[in-house]
């Protein structure tokens, strides 16, 4: 079976670190480590990815189109701005779930628009990095069909 993409976005690399009254204490490794143990008890595999860079994420998504049974993604502050990861999600065909670690729309007004929501099939946000594994869960849950 085809990994499911956990892709993330900037500033992402220092989850953890990073205004954790935010975004907690947990590092991405820590995210990669849960991620992984619970796709193998529903029976996936993953391929956790980051990037700081909008171009490294679209050819992230451009790899998950012929490896990767479905996306879920974290685009960050790319959420807001990039057209370019709208297009290259739209050219995907298989499920997209965005994650959001805070609650974006309790957050500053810029923050409260997506470009990625226009494309994913359900949005997670404000959970936490528990997020992430109820994005793996619901995306099991829609390859299982």
């Amino acid at each position: 079976m085809r990994p499911i993409f956990i892709l993330n976005g900037p500033n992402l690399n220092l989850l953890g670190l990073r205004q954790p009254e935010i975004y907690g204490r947990e590092t991405l490794a820590d995210v990669e480590a849960r991620c992984a143990t619970l796709a193998a008890e529903l029976g996936h595999s993953i391929d956790f990815r980051q990037s700081n860079h909008e171009g490294a994420i679209v050819e992230m998504i451009h790899a998950a189109r012929d490896a990767g049974a479905g996306i879920i993604i974290n685009p960050a502050a790319y959420t807001h701005t990039s057209v370019a990861i709208l297009d290259a999600l739209n050219a995907f065909d298989g499920p997209v779930i965005e994650v959001h670690i805070s609650n974006v729309h309790k957050r500053e007004s810029f923050r409260h628009h997506s470009y990625v929501s226009l494309r994913a099939d359900a949005v997670i946000a404000g959970c936490g990095t528990e997020g992430y594994l109820l994005a793996l869960r619901r995306i099991a849950s829609i390859l299982a069909g």
